[in-house]
């Protein structure tokens, strides 16, 4: 529980929810609580200089993000490295994965009501080529998707699922040579998602057994197969029943792989697209992906 202040970061635009409601909770639940608080809109720049010394200047302890998966990157990453503080999430985003793999409530009054409620945990964050994700990144058909949803006019579930659906029928797999812990292998594949939590969002578990702090990256390569395989191949792996493999023996006779790894080095032949926690991002022919060990406190 907040034992100073806690601010509440809010991004205006995330998602589809009406924020006003959402503001209107946060005052009465916080005033309930009779902890002092202040209520800040996100900035496009991500620039979060001016919280740094207000947080150690006003003995701000907790800062709840309000927002998805995206603002929660651009937020943690800003501050994670210089100030102490517990990062508390309100998901009001399109896909909210982290959030949901924490086990935070989806409606906002509960949301809300765990920040006081909950403890701030340590957990696992990592690096894309030193960009920091928090969540889930990967390369090929999702990031695609990311893109175009991102140029879009609209939010949520919904407009998401159209875009996935559009996107799997113009998708070709992408060539890409991976080096795990000194191991190399060729692939060619129709997407790689990189995992700390569990899930893409929306309680879609790609990674079933990812685990927030337990100091490994889970790994998912959708091998090249045929179009009418792909949805029941990731239909397994969503549903858990794809188990954690041995890479030497599995890479030419699985449709996905699924492994865990501190880190793995991709060599993007085809310049396949990337996101990072569901964001598009300027991808490179070399992607080198660390993770961050108990990089952060997360009220769970």
């Amino acid at each position: 529980m907040p034992v100073g202040k806690i601010i509440y970061l809010i991004n205006p635009i995330s998602g589809t929810s009406k924020k006003e409601g959402v503001r209107q909770l946060i005052n009465d639940i916080t005033l309930a609580h009779k902890v002092p608080f202040e209520i800040i809109d996100t900035n496009a720049s991500g620039n979060y200089d001016f919280l740094k010394d207000k947080i150690e200047t006003e003995q701000i302890t907790d800062l709840a993000i309000v927002g998805g998966d995206g603002t929660v990157n651009q937020v943690i990453s800003a501050l994670y490295k210089t100030v102490d503080i517990n990062f508390g999430i309100v998901p009001t985003g399109s896909g909210n994965g982290l959030a949901l793999a924490a086990g935070i409530p989806k409606k906002p009054k509960d949301a809300i009501n765990h920040l006081f409620t909950g403890n701030p945990k340590y957990i696992d964050a990592f690096t894309i080529n030193n960009k920091f994700s928090c969540m889930l990144s990967g390369v090929g058909f999702d990031a695609q998707v990311a893109h175009d949803f991102a140029l879009g006019n609209s939010r949520g579930l919904l407009a998401y699922t159209q875009q996935s659906l559009i996107n799997f029928f113009k998708a070709q797999p992408y060539q890409f040579e991976i080096t795990v812990d000194g191991f190399t292998f060729f692939t060619e594949s129709y997407f790689i998602s990189i995992a700390n939590g569990n899930q893409f969002g929306n309680n879609v578990t790609i990674a079933p057994e990812a685990n927030l702090g337990d100091g490994l990256l889970d790994v998912v390569i959708v091998q090249k197969m045929s179009k009418a395989k792909l949805p029941f191949a990731v239909l397994r792996q969503i549903r858990g029943n794809n188990k954690l493999q041995s890479l030497v023996n599995e890479i030419s006779t699985k449709n996905v792989l699924y492994f865990q790894t501190p880190s793995l080095s991709i060599q993007n032949l085809k310049l396949a697209p990337l996101h990072i926690d569901g964001e598009p991002a300027a991808t490179a022919s070399q992607l080198q992906v660390d993770i961050l060990k108990d990089c952060f406190k997360l009220i769970q």
